[in-house]
């Protein structure tokens, strides 16, 4: 039977080099599970491939989407899973991975078949969330769908417009889309979970966004500006250097935000994933014990 092998972990825990040699050891592309690495603006505050990575070997959806363009996780796991009916006549292995919870629960359970919003419904929420506020939509969502409003984070505008986007476009509750029934798939799946000593993984991350600021992140974000409030730019590396540049507060200080809030979401990366049995956890430099865990899983399952 075709596997699919994932590989996932926190962020700056060393996923992309032993990707890279995974996929090399078994001649397959990567296909990349990064909700940001996709666009093509932001190459340094997302850590995406180098120029001598993607051309060790090729990776799918790196840079193939503009921050300008609409894109979610429902979109990418029907990609991702009109490739894989593709790349598995290669080749009976393939290879899946990144950080992003989303988008890999959505190729190895499937997501709900929520609608892609029409432009003219985006722009009217847009333009409520802009004149009304966040309390206003809040008191709709609860007029439209009492129970997802609930249970919805109502401090979090992007999720009330969504929520509200699905009523209005469809005439049904966005609760009525939530399902949550795992998708069954033609293909067997290897999670495999990379994680280090915690202050190992800190001191990475530390060391990462330093890197980051040498490479120039400061002039990236400022490149960015215009588009600040598109939803791909909500993101830890870019917020805190818009409020940088707002005078909210000095660059060191930015600097330092940003390492402590890439610190906790490598938390809530981890407590994700541990919740997934499925997943068996290896220190990125084992390598060769991840390839033999790889190859016995035929047999031992």
């Amino acid at each position: 039977m075709n596997k699919l092998i994932v590989i996932t972990g926190p962020t700056a825990v060393g996923k992309t080099a032993l990707t890279i040699e995974i996929a090399k050891h078994y001649g397959i592309p990567i296909i990349n599970a990064d909700s940001r690495q996709i666009y093509k603006e932001l190459r340094i505050g997302t850590a995406s491939p180098t120029t001598e990575q993607l051309q060790e070997v090729h990776h799918y959806f790196v840079g193939t989407k503009s921050i300008n363009d609409y894109y979610n996780a429902s979109m990418y796991e029907q990609e991702v899973m009109k490739l894989l009916q593709t790349l598995f006549t290669t080749s009976s292995i393939q290879l899946l991975s990144g950080g992003s919870m989303m988008y890999i629960d959505a190729v190895c359970n499937g997501i709900d078949d929520i609608p892609t919003i029409r432009e003219d419904i985006r722009n009217e929420m847009k333009r409520r969330y802009q004149e009304e506020g966040l309390e206003a939509l809040c008191k709709d969502l609860k007029r439209l769908d009492p129970e997802h409003y609930e249970i919805v984070d109502r401090q979090n505008h992007r999720r009330v417009i969504h929520a509200l986007e699905i009523c209005y476009q469809t005439g049904k509750t966005y609760t009525s889309f939530r399902t949550q029934v795992k998708k069954q798939r033609p293909f067997e799946i290897i999670k495999i979970g990379l994680n280090r000593d915690r202050d190992e993984l800190y001191q990475r991350i530390n060391l990462r966004v330093d890197e980051m600021m040498d490479q120039g992140l400061l002039d990236e974000v400022k490149s960015m500006n215009k588009y600040r409030d598109v939803n791909a730019l909500n993101t830890v590396g870019y917020k805190e250097l818009f409020d940088y540049m707002d005078g909210r507060w000095p660059l060191e200080e930015a600097v330092e935000r940003i390492k402590g809030n890439t610190r906790r979401y490598a938390r809530k990366q981890l407590t994700w994933y541990r919740r997934d049995e499925r997943v068996m956890w290896f220190h990125p430099h084992q390598q060769q014990e991840i390839l033999n865990y790889i190859s016995n899983y035929e047999y031992a399952h």
